[in-house]
């Protein structure tokens, strides 16, 4: 049993994905233990079981480097290193990179800006836990000029399908003839999180753009290229703490 770690685990080892992405695999029944079909819970002995994904087998590289990269993703790109219904996806713009990587969380298709990958699963799935405390800002282009009652809407901890979303810091940077742009800040990435909360304050989105993620800026990197993370940036994600504050927490 020592031997033994989580299958999702397994995922993140060999590279291939973040534990939560493999728990989708493993539920839609991609994913093959010894010629059987895996389930939610499955352990694995690396050593000895078979793994296969899509009929393809995973193993543990030897000397695996871990690499993390920042891509500017533009508009129209699926988040997803594949998809069955022949949409552009994030991988063409990564053809070039000498390993296998995957994007860390997502940008909705519509949106661009800044989007990391990496082959480092531990990396991955601290990045994607819904309480790590790394900020993630945006520059949000709407239509109109917002009120003061719309910003204040903005900035409220708002409800989103049952859950109590952590404030967002929102500013009104700056206001043109025909559109305004904002700058949000989220501590935490909800579905579609922007655009449902600009839907419940009643203000169209033009453009929605990530622009930094904490310490890590775009700054002029250009539209589809990429570029890989120095050590002391890779350091700085890794040291991103995991909040234990619960704004649905009722015993509070």
């Amino acid at each position: 049993m020592e031997n033994k770690i989580r299958l999702q685990k397994h995922f993140t080892d060999c590279g291939i994905c973040s534990r939560r992405t493999a728990e989708t695999y493993i539920t839609q029944g991609l994913v093959k233990v010894n010629g059987v079909v895996a389930t939610i819970g499955c352990s694995i002995d690396p050593q000895k079981d078979i793994v296969e994904y899509q009929g393809k087998q995973i193993t543990l590289g030897e000397n695996k480097k871990s690499i993390c990269l920042m891509l500017n993703k533009p508009s129209g790109y699926l988040c997803s290193m594949s998809d069955d219904r022949g949409r552009k996806c994030v991988s063409e713009l990564m053809t070039d990179v000498p390993v296998r990587v995957y994007p860390i969380g997502r940008l909705d298709m519509e949106s661009e800006g800044l989007l990391l990958f990496t082959n480092d699963g531990e990396l991955a799935n601290r990045l994607t836990h819904p309480k790590h405390q790394i900020p993630k800002i945006y520059l949000v282009k709407v239509s109109t000029t917002p009120t003061p009652e719309q910003l204040k809407t903005l900035s409220s901890p708002l409800e989103i399908d049952g859950y109590t979303i952590i404030p967002v810091k929102t500013e009104l940077v700056s206001i043109k003839n025909d559109y305004s742009m904002l700058k949000m800040t989220l501590f935490e990435g909800r579905n579609r999180q922007i655009r449902r909360m600009c839907d419940i304050a009643e203000l169209k989105i033009l453009n929605l753009k990530r622009i930094a993620i904490g310490e890590l800026a775009l700054g002029t990197l250009s539209k589809g290229k990429w570029i890989a993370l120095t050590k002391s940036q890779i350091d700085y994600l890794n040291s991103a703490r995991i909040s234990t504050l619960d704004p649905n927490d009722k015993s509070r």
